[in-house]
């Protein structure tokens, strides 16, 4: 397999991915920009020493990255160099594994996504399974088993040169504020080939399950089993336990598993609420957690902040990077009718700001003139010693600094955008 792996196109593919994907520089600070110099000064002698058995991976630049828990998640940051190396192992790994793979599995695979995992598991809810096992297998990228993984790759790949420089990548160092730790298990989350590692190893528990005929939706680390009675969950989570424990040596979280009604279960930030549309008696709806809104609303907030030194252009185009992904992310979810008031708190966020950028007294009578204000208000509104927050949801603003007039300026609503994705929803 080697061989192939280090095929000029199969190289030349890995380089354009990794460009593709930018990222953060490793350890030896060498920018994805850098990367084709390098490459072309000293692709003889890196080949060489991956055939010769003498190459070394350089450490890992360990990474901490802030949940909304208020913890932190550690990512793994490989050198440019050594994501080029593992994206072109990855790339021929995944035609050895993707096609017996499960469908069930969503999570890092060609033609799979989040939206996919998220319509199945709906759609067993309404199907009737609705007594869910939701496993968290805690800290589960440092808890991977090594001889475990290289095992299930070597039983379809026998190339001892790709499963030694896996390994390779798998020991290598991680240095966490200065000081390099040994990594004897676990798979550094940030590198190329983790995506598949992960799923590699968990399409085994993929198999059990397919194989008990249970219904099941896997994202990643992320998996949850559908039945319809809890005497049959319980006895499903009882099972999946002792699996994860004595076949894949996985621990599981168990103060965040257990047997969950939709009521209560989340998959990937999405809720499920009962839907009381006539006919659709027992049916659930898709919604985003409350914890969603709050994280996308404090983003928005901090860019919307009247002392951040943007002009309004860029401040707009700022806005439009926070909320764009996290709609399309949600999309499926009924977020309609909190868009509208999303967009209307932004829109006032917005006046405030330009309200603020005004400053002078003078400045503000005349451009409130400009937007047609009589004279006698114009003046009277300029020298308000209301707080800038308040005259930014007054008439005087939203009547003036119109969402017609903020389109003019490049201002595109959430909930235009979501209309777009779902056009039947008015």
């Amino acid at each position: 397999m080697i061989e192939k792996v280090l095929q000029a196109k199969n190289l030349y593919k890995a380089y354009h991915r990794v460009v593709r994907n930018k990222g953060a520089s490793g350890i030896d600070r060498m920018e994805v920009s850098e990367l084709k110099s390098y490459i072309d000064k000293h692709h003889n002698d890196i080949l060489m020493s991956i055939l010769n058995g003498k190459y070394v991976p350089t450490a890992i630049r360990g990474v901490e990255i802030p949940k909304s828990n208020g913890k932190v998640r550690l990512l793994g940051v490989p050198t440019v160099v050594d994501r080029w190396l593992q994206q072109a192992v990855s790339q021929q790994l995944a035609t050895r594994f993707e096609l017996d793979f499960e469908e069930e599995s969503y999570g890092f695979r060609p033609q799979k996504n989040l939206h996919q995992a998220v319509k199945q598991s709906l759609k067993n809810i309404n199907d009737g399974y609705q007594d869910i096992v939701d496993i968290d297998l805690r800290g589960f990228f440092d808890e991977v088993q090594h001889y475990k993984l290289l095992q299930l790759i070597y039983n379809k790949v026998k190339c001892r040169t790709t499963l030694w420089l896996i390994r390779k990548w798998l020991r290598a160092p991680i240095r966490i504020n200065g000081r390099l730790h040994k990594r004897r298990k676990g798979v550094p989350q940030g590198s190329p080939l983790s995506p598949l590692l992960s799923n590699i190893l968990l399409d085994t528990l993929d198999k059990h399950l397919k194989a008990k005929r249970l219904k099941f939706v896997r994202y990643a680390d992320d998996f949850s089993i559908y039945t319809k009675t809890k005497a049959e969950a319980r006895k499903v989570g009882n099972e999946v336990y002792l699996f994860l424990k004595n076949r894949l040596e996985l621990p599981i979280n168990r103060e965040k598993s257990g047997i969950r009604r939709p009521n209560n279960f989340e998959l990937l930030g999405h809720g499920f609420v009962p839907t009381y549309k006539k006919g659709e008696k027992g049916k659930y709806q898709l919604i985003v957690k409350n914890e969603g809104w709050v994280n996308l609303k404090r983003k928005l907030k901090v860019a919307t902040k009247k002392t951040m030194p943007y002009s309004f252009k860029e401040r707009l185009h700022k806005l439009k990077e926070i909320w764009m992904g996290w709609v399309h992310i949600y999309r499926l979810a009924s977020i309609h009718h909190k868009l509208k008031q999303l967009d209307e708190w932004l829109r006032n966020r917005l006046r405030y700001c330009i309200w603020h950028d005004w400053k002078k007294l003078e400045r503000k009578r005349k451009n409130l003139i400009r937007l047609g204000v009589s004279q006698g208000q114009a003046y009277a509104w300029s020298r308000t010693r209301m707080g800038g927050w308040a005259v930014a949801q007054s008439p005087i603003l939203v009547t003036t600094i119109t969402l017609s007039r903020l389109r003019s300026k490049g201002y595109v609503s959430t909930i235009d955008y979501y209309s777009k994705l779902n056009p039947q929803i008015q």
